[in-house]
């Protein structure tokens, strides 16, 4: 699998990387077993990326990350993230960093953390002590690389004046757009691009089905783009983006993923299906050409992403 480089500072990943949310929480219930293998299919496949974070089942993401990937730790990259709380509040207050960093280590059995991402900015701590709080873990050896996620141009240029940021992880996909704006800053500073939710968090899988098929406590029960008064919308976008995917004898994530890798030459997309087939298909979709026809189509098809915002 080819490579890209996220930002300035050293960090080379595959083109595609693996998203671990859906492992700990989510996306309903989970089957360790099955999502190891996953994550050990991913590797196989060429993928050196891992993401987690803290908040993905309070440490139990980690734990499992760490477990799937300790037999391979020399030949993978591992990005987690700190800054929220249980109850979905932002705490990035330096003392706080500490702490959730010291456990990300022990939980992912590691020395060293990668890439370390903010997860979300938190308004009652300035970005400039909070990327000296994390700038220490670099100095100390225990963190290689620094990132952003969800952060606006004013964040990423006063955080990147205290620590070059290598990357900015934000949703981005046919159906999430708005990331967009932010790219030429990133051009101008150096900083890479990690895509979360590549697949519209399974809009663009090839499986979507209404909310109502959900377990009560899956994330899209609260995304609009499932809502009621969206669903059929959106559901009619899907359809003519997988018609166009089946031209190319390619499933609709691989032409979603295939989509994204031709945005920039410093987007990571990381997918993260728990079904190791499932992983399989979608790693091929860096073998998959769109030529300027194809990518003209998609704008024709979803020229504003999808209906009802993903917020």
């Amino acid at each position: 699998m080819d490579t890209r480089n996220l930002g300035r500072q050293g960090l080379n990943a595959a083109a595609l990387g693996y998203g671990a949310m859906g492992t700990a929480t989510g996306y309903g219930p989970t089957d360790d077993t099955e999502s190891i293998a996953a994550i050990r299919k991913a590797h196989e496949l060429g993928v050196t990326m891992f993401d987690t974070a803290e908040m993905y089942g309070w440490g139990e993401g980690e734990k499992l990350l760490g477990q799937a990937l300790a037999p391979i730790r020399d030949d993978v990259l591992i990005a987690t993230k700190f800054g929220l709380t249980r109850s979905f509040g932002s705490d990035s207050r330096p003392e706080h960093i500490r702490q959730v960093v010291e456990a990300s280590l022990r939980n992912l059995r590691v020395d060293t953390i990668d890439m370390l991402y903010q997860h979300r900015p938190d308004p009652n701590v300035p970005i400039e002590d909070v990327i000296g709080t994390m700038k220490e873990f670099v100095e100390a050896g225990k963190v290689k690389y620094l990132g952003l996620s969800e952060a606006d141009e004013a964040t990423i240029r006063a955080a990147h004046a205290v620590h070059p940021i290598s990357a900015l992880q934000s949703e981005y996909s046919i159906f999430a757009r708005d990331a967009e704006l932010l790219f030429p800053t990133l051009e101008e500073l150096g900083i890479g691009f990690v895509a979360y939710s590549p697949l519209a968090r399974g809009f663009l899988s090839g499986a979507v089905v209404a909310r109502e098929h959900y377990d009560a406590n899956d994330f899209r029960q609260h995304v609009p783009w499932w809502a009621p008064e969206y669903f059929d919308a959106n559901a009619a976008i899907v359809d003519e983006l997988t018609a166009l995917a089946d031209r190319k004898d390619a499933t609709l994530a691989q032409l979603s993923l295939a989509w994204l890798l031709t945005r920039r030459d410093y987007i990571v997309p990381i997918p993260g299906s728990r079904n190791p087939q499932r992983v399989d298909q979608n790693a091929t979709a860096v073998e998959l050409g769109l030529t300027p026809e194809d990518l003209a189509a998609i704008e024709l098809i979803a020229p504003t992403g999808g209906v009802g915002g993903r917020m």
